[in-house]
């Protein structure tokens, strides 16, 4: 078992508490609250990978043209690549009980983790208002179904009714009480839902495996594409955006390892939670959407419009509480507490994890949603393609700091303290800076099609830009190991320890 380090970083350490980049939630988790079992990680992935974004992912491959067989392969690929960064990042927080923005400031500074903590909690601002957008989207079928006509044939308000603004605004602040309640309070809510969250999307592939008449119809469908060129053109992208959708996660795992028991228990329970929860809604969206096809002859994406066709309102309002109860899971724990300590990490004194969480939750609904969510060619070629090349070039740099240049050794109490031995230039590494913006030109320069320009924002990138997450990752992977060499040994050899503090940084 990986030993846990105790130290210099107790929360108590009147030196740490004095420093305007510490608060009591940025602080290291101490070894005897590191609580969370297999089961609490296993619960975790369950509750953010069953929901209806998840479902869409897989649903939107069939609308694309895939059949049921490349989708699946397709997703499946995508979680066992992600895994591997996900799990080396994990390991920081468990050993050392940092949140993920902490953690940056190894490679980034004191200062310069903000724009690896930004860059991710602005992402999850816009995951933020899709998967609160679909889950008002589930609760205004429900209503409608219950209450007839007059809610769902409601006024036109600003493209949408008013009905479906309303139920869309119940989900947000519902999210909202739960998140003000803090860290554990989310805890509960995955454990409690975890084992109810598939509940929905079986009933939903029941229901349409019954009216289609079985499997068969489903499983001899072939698709738009075939196995010739035309899939091998569209595979690459998805694959890249199915690994764009959990990319978020691959950064900030350190914000929920912190409290893992052990390296096995944390590895464990991510190695049995994402690619088995994610290949279960996987199958069950890929069937559902197909023999949505069979029965209504088009493919439906969005699970909330798909059970809207259902004749049943019992299979209806059952099913789409299930699928509300997972959206509210997953979004409480992917999109809204690794922001919230990205916000604070930016104003450690001001902003508390509950506010974080707040503001989270209003530039989630700034960035309009339902816009993001319209087209699976927007959800998967601009949204997640683009994003996914950024994210994947904070990946790299992390990797590389952390187990090649490092070699999993970090000074957490300099993570804390202006001057230390992460402070570099005024708060800011700039190798860690250049090798970011490479990988992400690199993976995003060439972006094209939906609203970049067919020719590629810099069209000699072009090709690139397929492979957008993979380019990132390496593309900054090597470009922080090239600049780091002609330091290494010799930072590895002679850092500043916590002593060596610089009184006009601390009073900055």
């Amino acid at each position: 078992m990986e030993p846990i380090t105790r130290g210099h970083e107790e929360p108590g350490d009147p030196e740490l508490r004095g420093s305007r980049f510490y608060n009591d939630e940025l602080a290291p988790v101490p070894p005897e609250k590191r609580t969370w079992s297999t089961y609490n990680y296993f619960a975790l992935w369950m509750g953010m990978a069953h929901n209806i974004p998840s479902y869409a992912l897989a649903a939107s491959l069939i609308a694309l043209g895939m059949n049921w067989l490349q989708a699946l392969l397709t997703i499946t690929i995508g979680n066992l690549i992600v895994l591997a960064p996900m799990l080396l990042n994990s390991h920081a927080g468990t050993k050392y009980g940092v949140p993920f923005p902490v953690f940056a400031r190894a490679f980034y500074g004191l200062r310069g983790a903000n724009l690896a903590a930004l860059l991710r909690a602005f992402i999850a601002c816009g995951w933020f208002g899709i998967q609160t957008w679909v889950g008002g989207e589930a609760i205004y079928v429900i209503v409608g179904r219950l209450a007839g006509s007059g809610w769902r044939d409601s006024a036109i308000i600003a493209g949408q009714h008013w009905t479906l603004w309303l139920s869309f605004a119940v989900f947000w602040l519902g999210q909202m009480l739960i998140i003000w309640r803090g860290m554990e309070a989310v805890r509960r809510f995955e454990n409690w839902t975890a084992p109810l969250v598939s509940v929905g999307f079986l009933i939903l592939l029941g229901y349409v495996l019954v009216k289609a008449g079985g499997l068969g119809p489903i499983l001899h469908d072939s698709g738009k594409l075939g196995w010739g060129s035309e899939f091998w053109k569209v595979f690459a992208p998805s694959l890249m955006a199915m690994i764009a959708f959990w990319s978020t996660l691959s950064l900030n795992m350190p914000d929920f390892t912190r409290f893992g028991g052990s390296q096995r228990k944390q590895m464990r329970g991510q190695i049995l939670g994402l690619p088995t929860t994610m290949t279960f809604i996987a199958i069950v969206a890929i069937l559902t959407t197909s023999g949505g096809h069979v029965l209504y002859g088009q493919d439906i994406w969005d699970p909330a419009q798909l059970a809207d066709r259902f004749d049943s309102p019992v299979v209806v309002v059952v099913a789409l509480i299930a699928l509300v109860l997972a959206t509210v899971s997953a979004n409480l724990a992917a999109n809204v507490v690794s922001p919230s300590y990205d916000f604070s990490n930016a104003f450690p004194k001001r902003i508390t994890f509950a506010l974080g969480g707040l503001i989270t939750g209003v530039i989630g609904i700034l960035i309009q949603p339902w816009r993001l969510y319209s087209d699976p060619d927007i959800y998967i070629y601009a949204w997640l393609g683009f994003y996914g090349g950024v994210l994947g070039a904070v990946a790299g740099v992390l990797v590389a700091g952390y187990w090649v240049v490092n070699r999993t050794r970090l000074k957490v109490a300099d993570l804390y303290l202006p001057g230390g031995a992460y402070w570099f230039t005024a708060g800011w590494h700039w190798r860690a800076v250049v090798a970011t913006v490479l990988g992400a030109v690199l993976a995003v320069g060439g972006a094209h099609g939906g609203p970049f320009p067919a020719e590629g924002l810099i069209p000699f990138l072009k090709p690139l830009y397929d492979y957008n997450w993979v380019v990132g990752l390496a593309g900054a992977f090597a470009g922080y190991l090239l600049l780091s060499l002609p330091t290494t040994k010799e930072e590895n050899r002679e850092q500043p320890g916590p002593s060596r503090i610089d009184p006009a940084a601390l009073d900055g």
